[in-house]
């Protein structure tokens, strides 16, 4: 049997929204950590997920960019003056 998901209503709104479950601690620490801001729970909730997207992503291309250094051969490439007369 294929199973669907029926799709939610979109609300009429700029910004899509999200609904999260947390546990009593995480709510704790998010309540402490907006108060202590003073902006809402769900500003400051958006702005840790902002940050550790930011921090998956760097992760991911710090990762590439490791893979990719590993197959750099460095007597094909040019030296720093080399370059710089190049881009002249």
């Amino acid at each position: 049997m294929l199973r669907t998901c029926a799709r939610p209503s979109l609300m009429p709104v700029k910004n899509p929204r999200v609904n999260l479950v947390l546990e009593a601690p995480l709510y704790d620490a998010l309540s402490w950590l907006a108060r202590r801001e003073c902006v809402s729970r769900s500003t400051k909730a958006r702005e840790l997920l902002r940050v550790a997207l930011e921090t998956h992503e760097d992760l991911a291309l710090a990762r590439i960019a490791e893979e990719r250094e590993g197959t750099l051969n460095r007597s094909a490439g040019l030296k720093h003056d080399e370059m710089w007369r190049a881009r002249r």
